[in-house]
């Protein structure tokens, strides 16, 4: 298929992913936060009041994905809520911050974790913490012109999962905003995604059209 972007590092494509013949795109990692059935309906104000994910009433399409992956690394973001992964070797935790949805009101708790699964080896680097820290964008606090996707995932957060993968092209099959691209593009590497929203393809091409500096810092 004809990308809907290109630069020297990464590659957008508009499509379902589930058409893609994912082995002819020579990727090398997955990292992505797909649909995985909890129907999700953003209760971010503005353009993303009441925003839905495409496929996000099964994990369906998430496990087709996986499945024609094969024992390929991936890490792969999802929910308590819904079964994980069958081939999940560790689970990360995103610990994003207290400016999140209020979640249940009758439990003392806010919901501020989100849950990241590896799949496959050749993951590399320090052995550090399982916990992740890093603050989510908040429709109170964030500026909408820096809100990409209702799902969005900071950049820092990217960068420290990214800086972990085996070597070689990142594919996002899922893309949504483009914060993986973002994150693989300021640390240098290939990446390729395939968005099935027009609307996120266009964001994600903005992003990635613009100069990265320094996130890989």
């Amino acid at each position: 298929m004809t990308p809907y972007y290109a630069d020297d590092l990464v590659t957008i494509y508009h499509g379902d992913c589930r058409e893609f013949d994912l082995a002819a795109l020579g990727a090398d990692v997955i990292v992505t936060d797909p649909p995985y059935g909890i129907a999700y309906s953003s209760g971010m104000g503005g353009k993303y009041l009441n925003a839905e994910i495409a496929g996000d009433t099964t994990t369906e399409t998430r496990d087709s994905i996986l499945a024609r992956w094969g024992d390929g690394p991936a890490l792969v973001f999802g929910s308590w809520k819904m079964p994980r992964p069958a081939a999940t070797r560790h689970v990360l935790i995103w610990e994003k911050g207290d400016h999140v949805g209020m979640g249940d009101l009758a439990l003392p708790w806010r919901p501020n974790t989100e849950e990241i699964y590896v799949l496959g080896t050749g993951f590399v680097g320090h052995r550090g913490t399982s916990v992740l820290r890093c603050n989510a964008p908040s429709p109170n606090f964030t500026p909408p012109q820096y809100r990409y996707h209702p799902t969005e995932k900071p950049l820092p957060l990217m960068v420290a999962l990214l800086s972990k993968c085996p070597p070689g092209v990142v594919l996002d099959p899922f893309l949504g905003g483009g914060s993986t691209l973002v994150a693989a593009k300021s640390l240098g590497r290939r990446a390729i995604g395939i968005e099935i929203e027009e609307r996120y393809c266009e964001t994600a091409a903005r992003r990635c059209s613009q100069e990265v500096l320094g996130l890989g810092a």
